[in-house]
Formats: structure tokens, sequence, C-alpha cells
């Protein structure tokens, strides 16, 4: 029996003021559904989905699966105005599939749902029909009467938050909702209720959701999603894509700016390794200054003259001050803020026109203080946080003519930067600037855009790192 994800996505946008379903609203340069399709794209055990969406954006949902090829995706479906109608499509959609199917109704607007979730609900299954994912309750929740008052509290140590998915053998809540078929006032706003309801003797297991599991309804909901983007990142496309690599670069011509060393000097390499033709332009080695827009220009139509064309670029370049405000002066100041912000909107804007004409992709970086301001690194803190909201920003900006563009987040990295600003670190301790490099690549090919993606270092390395505070994780890459 296949396992089978239902995406309900018939919801409005009323409490977020937007003129158009909430599920549509972009996060993290993606639309909020599409975060959730590829959970479940992306999971070994899921293997069919089925979109259930608002009939007037049907041909929305159909493009966007065409567009990001969801192979999952066997069926869009109509819903209808309340949630209960819209499952009913979903169970209408399935008829010849057999009762032991297993099937997950979720949320499109909860983009945060781990595999481990999915896992749990699949497992739990087995020995249950109808399964619910809940968190506990932080707050005291209370009943209030049609006055205004209170009418009771129930013990908070009993009490659950409900969150999706909820998971059924197709059989149960295909039963369910034929019993309730000619309820006119049916209007559960889970379909565990329903089952509860139609079939008082089927037991509900219940399974421990994740806080983190949001559902996006309030226009603070969105705030707290893009923070939730941003501070986990984005570490699939690496995988992804990996094996993509030599296929999608061998004769590409690839440009990096900030070359001459480090991750750079890397990119380079390994691309060439692939097959790629790569240009490198740095301050030092060819006397190009991405914070001056003219050397800028002409390293890109000398690469253009003599390719053609330009498939990528990548831009290493940054300066890194370690001090604390009050001791740097304002040319200092203005340096670190022209080479890691003001140079990259310069490389991004004269690299766009070339980008366009090849549907090419522009990788930025930033750093783990990007989320999280450190002491002694304000500028450098500062800046980063801009390049990463800048990548978000392009990607839609430039999503109609092609380009891509995205933004990579290392853990901290040997390179000759970090070396000059922090001394002798323990090897174990860092990531190599090689692969980051490789991931850089693995992204650059990966067709995605809008995403901050971390690199990091293995998890052991990293327990240490946050068990000791003195550990400084910002340090440039």
């Amino acid at each position: 029996m296949p396992n089978i994800a239902v995406v309900l996505a018939g919801g409005a946008g009323n409490r977020l003021g937007l003129e158009y379903p909430k599920q549509f609203a972009k996060v993290a340069g993606k639309q909020i559904i599409e975060h959730t399709i590829e959970i479940f794209q992306s999971h070994p055990a899921v293997d069919e989905i089925l979109v259930v969406s608002k009939p007037e954006y049907t041909h929305n949902v159909l493009d966007l699966v065409n567009r990001n090829h969801y192979t999952k995706v066997v069926k869009v479906v109509n819903g209808g105005p309340a949630r209960t109608d819209s499952t009913r499509a979903a169970i209408l959609a399935l008829d010849g599939y057999g009762d032991d199917a297993k099937v997950l109704f979720h949320d499109a607007v909860r983009p945060f749902l781990s595999h481990s979730i999915v896992d749990r609900c699949l497992s739990a299954l087995e020995s249950a029909s109808a399964v619910d994912v809940v968190v506990r309750s932080a707050d005291t929740l209370v009943v209030v009467d049609e006055a205004g008052y209170i009418e009771s509290i129930p013990d908070r140590a009993w009490i659950r938050r409900g969150q999706t998915p909820q998971a059924f053998r197709l059989g149960v809540i295909r039963r369910a909702y034929g019993l309730l078929a000619d309820d006119a006032a049916l209007s559960a706003t889970c379909d565990c209720s329903v089952v509860f309801k139609a079939l008082p003797e089927v037991r509900v297991a219940v399974i421990a959701g994740d806080a983190a599991n949001i559902k996006i309804t309030e226009p603070i909901d969105l705030f707290l999603a893009d923070k939730l983007f941003q501070s986990r990142g984005d570490t699939s496309i690496v995988e992804d894509s990996r094996r993509w690599i030599g296929e999608r670069l061998k004769d590409t011509v690839l440009v990096i700016f900030g070359g001459s060393s480090g991750i750079g000097l890397s990119v380079g390499e390994i691309a060439q390794l692939h097959g790629a033709r790569v240009h490198s332009f740095s301050r030092h080695a060819t006397g190009t200054d991405i914070t001056i827009a003219s050397t800028v220009s002409h390293a890109l139509e000398q690469v253009v003259s003599e390719e053609g064309r330009i498939d990528y670029v990548v831009n290493t370049a940054a300066v890194f001050a370690r001090r604390p405000l009050i001791h740097m002066s304002e040319r200092e100041i203005l340096g670190c803020i022209d080479a890691n912000l003001t140079g990259a909107f310069t490389v991004a804007r004269l690299a766009h026109p070339h980008l366009a004409r090849t549907a090419g992709s522009l990788l930025l970086f930033t750093s783990s203080s990007y989320t999280r301001g450190r002491a002694f690194s304000s500028v450098y803190s500062a800046t980063k946080a801009a390049v990463a909201n800048m990548t978000q920003s392009l990607a839609e900006e430039w999503e109609g003519d092609g380009v891509k563009v995205n933004c990579l987040n290392p853990e901290r990295t040997a390179t000759p930067m970090r070396v000059q600003n922090f001394g002798y670190e323990p090897p174990e301790s860092l990531l190599t600037a090689g692969e980051v490099a490789e991931a850089s690549l693995a992204v650059l090919v990966s067709g995605r855009s809008g995403h901050i993606v971390d690199v990091r270092i293995n998890k052991s390395v990293d327990a240490v790192a946050r068990a000791d505070p003195t550990q400084d994780q910002a340090g440039p890459g």
C-alpha cells in the first residue's frame, strides 16, 4: 500500500491581510506551499502527494508543480469552502486506493514539518488506524462562556495543542466521512475530530510534534517563519544537488570574485576538475576591486568577450574587522561596508544582464553572525545580515528573468582571512575550504533560488563549540 501525503491548500489570506491565499505568500525566497510540498517530495517513505487547492488557484499549484519538478504530485484537485470539504475532496480523489493505504493530511501553511515527525506518523499507523500530532501547551487554557466569563480551567497536564499532519489508514477516514456525509452542520477544524465523532470505537493515538511546526496564520507568523528559515538554513540543497555537480558544470563558464585564495580559490580548482571554464578575479591578482564598479564591469565584459557567455558568478570577496566599534575609524567602518555589502550589490547588479541571458546563478556568502551579531564584529555582522536579506530579495525580484540567487553560510572555515584574525585553531574544529567549495558548487547547479544554505561542521565538533561559549563561531569563511 502506498504512503500518501495530502497537502491541504484551500485556505485564504484574510488574517494576513493578503489579496491572495496565504499559502502563496513568499518566505525565504519561495512560496510557503513550495516549502511544504518539498518536505514530502524529499521524504523517501512518501510515495505520492495529492494537493487540494482553492478552485480558482488550482492553475497556480499546477504551475509550481511543473516548475519545481515535483514528481510525486499525482493529483491537484479542487477543495471546498470548509476544511472538511477539502478533506472530502481528497478522499474522493483517492477512490480506488485500498483501505490499508497510509494517508497524512497536512496544512499547506505548516512549512517546518520535519521528516522525523513524518516517520513517527507512519510508524504509529502500524498499530493504530488514526494518529494526531500534538505538543504540550505552555499557556494555561481556559473555557469561556457566552457572556465572556471563565467557565472552567482544565488541568494543563492533560491538555495538548494539535498540529498536522494527521495520519490515518484510508479506510478509517473514508468511513468516518461517509457516516457524516449527510451532516450539514459538520464544520470540524481537524480530521481527528471527525473520526472521534463518527467512530467513537476508534482510538486516536498521539505522537509528539514540534514547537517549530508552526501554522502561518497571523502577520506575526510570517515574521517568525522568516526567522526560523534564517536560523536553520537549508542543508538539503547540497545533498540533493551534489551528484549533479560534474554533469551540470561541464563546459560552463564560471566567474569568481575573490578567487585568489581561500574558498574562492578552492571553488575554481574543483570547478575546473569538473570541466568548467573558470575565470578568477581578485584585488591582489588582477586588480579587480568589487567596490569599484568599473573593474567589475571590465572583468565581466572580458569573460564574455572570450567565452561568449557567463553561466555562474560567485562572490567570495570580503574583509573582516574584529575590533570594538568605538575603536574603529570612519574609514575602517566604511571600508568594511563597501567590501562586504556595497561590493556584493555591485557584483549582483553588473552580473544580472549576463546571467539573465543564460538563466544562470549568482552565489553570495554570509556568516553565522547574520542571525545574531557578535561582539567585536558589529560591522561585519551587520553587513552579512544584509547580504542574506539581499539574497532573498533578489531571488524574488529576478525570478521572472530566470536568474537564481543563493547565499552560503559556512561555519568556521580554515582560510587565510580567518587565520589572520583568530590565529591557530584546532584543524578538527574547522571546515576546510574544499568542503565549502564543493557545497558552493552544489548550490550553484541546484537550479534553486532564494536559499540561505548552511554548511556545517560534523555534529561532535558542533557540540564542543556550543558547550564552550568562548569559541567564536562568527569568523569569516
